[in-house]
Order: structure tokens, then sequence, then C-alpha cells
């Protein structure tokens, strides 16, 4: 490196400039207090500063200018250096910035958060592998496939609606909006997920059919294996867990085709991400419970049918949860396990590994015993 008249290593504004950004994109905060390294370095250059400045100035215009540019040139060499050193301390804190960057988990960690378009038919693998970075509160679907995922409601998106089974464009439509209403409803309201009654989602129900409004209402009130709300609804015992940030991730989407005459049946395949800690106050440990659930669902012609106009029967439905404790299944609550609150014995349960972000196969293909999440 070339050195300029002053004796200093000579460093283009370009290539500062290029350093400087470099050290600051994507690091978060800096230390706020400067290490005795900085403030060493800070002093000193001060210290020369001042002894350059008392020196008796050479004649008065041409020392002028001259001074004006050795001086601030001097202050441009001081802002750097100190910049640089706080670079050097922000790196000794966080070291992951430069090894991620020359071991190239940098670009992977980018790649996996590049959204996904949307899903129009079944899956043929699972999500390929990705980095398992343990969550934490800043980044709860960190070493995740949710990653790519949509945020929430963004996540349910509508086919077009087409005439079908004798009803009108106009019906199918409304078939699939209430569809699209009721998955909200029931998976992502976060009253619901606090375990609060999901009025909402059961107006969107026929009252007449009671093999669906009907048991899952008996289900919210006195819930067991033979009647469970989780059949249709994502709740968590706020006594428990809670739900961390305003965000859940979502895959999957939804068909729809003609029933009996008078009637359409939309079939919804979607899975839910939940990032969740524990209840109590300043809890920072964050688990992902994963929930996928197939529904059909059904819309008839009210003149030919004797249904509540305007409101949805439950023809099927099927659930399945990677990371709730199975033992407690009946309780009405989703029961998510944390790897710390564990003992080592217990961290995998006897049965079939699943990996519950695996959207390839229908649930009815999957083992209904309670087994292993071989991620979450």
């Amino acid at each position: 490196m070339g050195k300029n008249d002053e004796g200093i290593p000579a460093v283009s504004d370009e290539e500062w400039a290029q350093f400087l950004a470099q050290a600051e994109a994507g690091t978060g905060e800096a230390p706020k207090e400067p290490s005795a390294r900085a403030r060493m370095v800070a002093a000193r250059l001060r210290e020369e500063d001042a002894r350059r400045g008392s020196a008796g100035p050479p004649a008065w215009r041409a020392g002028v200018a001259a001074r004006q540019r050795g001086r601030g040139g001097r202050r441009l060499k001081a802002g750097l250096a100190i910049a640089f050193v706080a670079a050097l301390a922000l790196i000794a804190v966080r070291p992951e910035l430069v090894i991620d960057k020359l071991t190239g988990k940098a670009d992977q960690d980018a790649k996996a958060r590049q959204p996904l378009s949307a899903e129009t038919e079944r899956p043929s693998a699972p999500p390929t592998p990705v980095d398992p970075d343990r969550p934490t509160l800043a980044d709860p679907f960190r070493g995740s496939p949710a990653l790519q995922w949509a945020d929430g409601a963004a996540g349910i998106e509508l086919p077009q609606a087409t005439a079908v089974g004798g009803m009108s464009r106009e019906a199918v439509a409304t078939a699939l909006g209430k569809t699209r209403d009721l998955l909200i409803a029931s998976n992502l309201d976060p009253a619901v997920l606090r375990g609060e009654r999901p009025e909402a989602a059961l107006k969107l129900l026929d009252p007449l059919q009671t093999g669906g409004r009907g048991l899952i209402e008996r289900a919210l009130t006195a819930p067991s294996t033979e009647s469970n709300p989780l059949w249709l609804f994502s709740r968590f015992d706020p006594a428990e867990v809670r739900v961390h940030g305003d965000v859940v991730k979502t895959r999957g989407r939804m068909t729809f085709e003609a029933g009996k005459e008078g009637e359409v049946l939309v079939h919804a395949d979607y899975t839910f991400v939940y990032p969740v800690v524990p209840a109590e106050a300043g809890s920072d440990e964050v688990a992902r419970t994963v929930v996928r659930r197939e529904l059909t669902m059904a819309l008839f012609d009210p003149v030919k049918r004797q249904v509540t106009k305007g409101t949805l029967q439950v023809v099927a439905w099927l659930e399945s949860a990677g990371n709730d404790d199975c033992s407690r299944d009946g309780t009405g609550y989703l029961h998510p396990q944390f790897p710390s609150r564990l003992p080592v014995a217990e961290t995998s349960a006897p049965g079939p590994t699943t990996d519950p972000y695996d959207r390839s196969k229908q649930l009815a293909e999957l083992p209904e015993e309670c087994g292993t999440a071989s991620r979450s």
C-alpha cells in the first residue's frame, strides 16, 4: 500500500466507503460504548492534531489554504480511524458476520428467505433441508422452511371461481371466500390462538349441522379425545405458552369441484407455523408448532337443500401437529415442547418420525400414532 506526503497509508475514498458500507450492512447495533482501543486511538489523533496545529503557520494566504486542507484531512482520517476500530470491535462481538460471509452461509441464509411462489399443486417432495439454526425472539422462523412462506392470510389465495354443479360463479366465489374466512378465523385470529371462543368462525358454520358446528361447539365446552376443538381450531393454553410476535407463516392451496346437484365442495389444505414462547414473563426460548389442516367444506343451494343460507357445512376435517405433546391430547389445546425443559431421554417419542413441513402426501397417508417431528 502506498503512502501520502504525510506518511499515512493512502486509501481511496471509494475503498473506505465500500469497507464502511460492508461493515454496516446487516450488523445490528454497534457497541454504544467505544472500546478502550477506540478511545486510545481517538485521543492519540486529537493530540497529534493539536501538536500540528500549534506549529507556526507558513505564509498567510497559502498557509490558510494548506492548514485548512491539513486539518480537514486530519479530521477525516480521525473519523475513518474511529469507524475502522468500531468495525473491528463489532466483528469481535459478532464474528459470525465475517465467518458467514467467508463460508457462504450469508448467501445461503439470504436464499432461504426468498419468498416462494404460491402453491398451485401438491409438491412432489418435502422442502429441502435448511441450516437448522435455533429460532430467536428476533428471528422466530430461523432454521425453518417457513422463512420462505407467506405471512398469515396472505398465504391463503383463492382460485378463480367458475360455475359448477348447478351453482353459479357467484355462489362458488362465496364458498371459496367463506372457506378462506373460516381458515383465518380458526387458525390466525390472535384471540382464538389464546384459547378464546371462536365466535367469528362458528358464525360461518351452519347451525343445522349437528355433526359440524354442533359437534365443535360441544368440543369447545367439554374437550376430549373423541370431541376435540383442535380438529378445526389452533389453540394454545395461555397459562403455558403464548404465540410470539404477530406473524404466523402459512402455505397451502384451495380447490373446488361440483358435489351433488346444487352443491359445491371446497378443498383446503394448509400448514400453519406458530412461533411460541413460555408464558412466564421474560422467557426468551422460542419453539415452533406446525399445524396442517385438510378441510372439505360444502355450500348448498338453499332452494334445493334444507340449510342455512350463506353458511358452510363440514364434509371432512383432518389435522396433524408437529411439536405437540401427544400425552395431553384431548385437553383442547396444543402443547408445544421446549428442548431446554425436556430430559434428554424425552426429546423423542416412540413411533414414526414425520416431517411436519412435508406437504407431498395427504394426511390420510401419514401414520396416526404419536411419533417424533423431524424438525419444527
